[in-house]
């Protein structure tokens, strides 16, 4: 499992650069993956939403952007680079924007907030970055209303017959393009290393299912390299039965 300070301090030397790192080494693909993650967060109408790992900020930005007047959204993580990097961005668009938006410090671990307080969290590329991914996921549970919903949206593992192409493309040639763009060769050496250790679809919808989800789901993206994956806190008033 990853390391917690080791991975803190790993996001706060590429903060500033992190947007464009993203924006190249993918290709822009990262545009396309977090609209269509969005667009599914949107479908079920949240009102208070916690983007959780949000980084620079770039996926709670798009849910404020996304959701009716009324929606909050709380980005959280725990790289304060990161976040001041969210704040900065914020700071410099229109204030009333993004009224319904905040940023916050907090661990994934063991989140400082109330159990059963949002109705959706979300957390991309933020997963697999987790000391204990059991722990994180139980928290996220903890948070969620009863009948809210999870989104994950994280790498996968690749169509097999994709994954020598891939592999090659992260081991050999993303490390070299970002430490060209950051600085920081090392950082995305450690990337290519939590991608390939981190489980395939099937797995990971058997991790939520064992914190507690149900109508879990996997859709996979580009080839199996990314995943959307979903899942629900089960509702115990809307699955009783009157008795006759």
């Amino acid at each position: 499992m990853p390391d917690p300070v080791g991975v803190k301090s790993m996001f706060g030397r590429i903060a500033r650069r992190y947007d464009v790192a993203n924006r190249l080494l993918s290709g822009g693909m990262d545009l396309w993956w977090r609209n269509r993650f969005v667009k599914n967060v949107r479908r079920i109408k949240p009102n208070k939403i916690l983007d959780l790992a949000t980084g620079s900020g770039d996926v709670a930005f798009a849910l404020s952007r996304a959701l009716p007047p009324g929606a909050e959204v709380v980005g959280m993580d725990f790289c304060l680079p990161m976040l001041a990097e969210a704040e900065r961005k914020k700071a410099a668009a229109e204030t009333s924007d993004y009224l319904n938006l905040s940023f916050l410090p907090g661990d994934g671990l063991a989140l400082p907030l109330s159990s059963g307080s949002f109705d959706a969290v979300t957390i991309s590329f933020g997963l697999r970055n987790l000391a204990d991914r059991a722990r994180g996921l139980g928290e996220m549970h903890r948070v969620l209303r009863p009948g809210g919903k999870l989104f994950v949206l994280e790498f996968s593992r690749p169509y097999r017959w994709f994954q020598p192409f891939y592999f090659f493309y992260l081991r050999k040639i993303l490390p070299r393009l970002a430490g060209a763009v950051t600085g920081d060769r090392a950082a995305y050496v450690y990337l290519n290393d939590s991608i390939e250790q981190f489980p395939d679809r099937e797995s990971l919808s058997q991790e939520l299912e064992g914190a507690g989800f149900i109508a879990v789901t996997a859709t996979a993206m580009s080839l199996g390299i990314v995943a959307l994956h979903e899942g629900t806190k089960p509702n115990p008033r809307s699955s009783s039965r009157p008795t006759l």
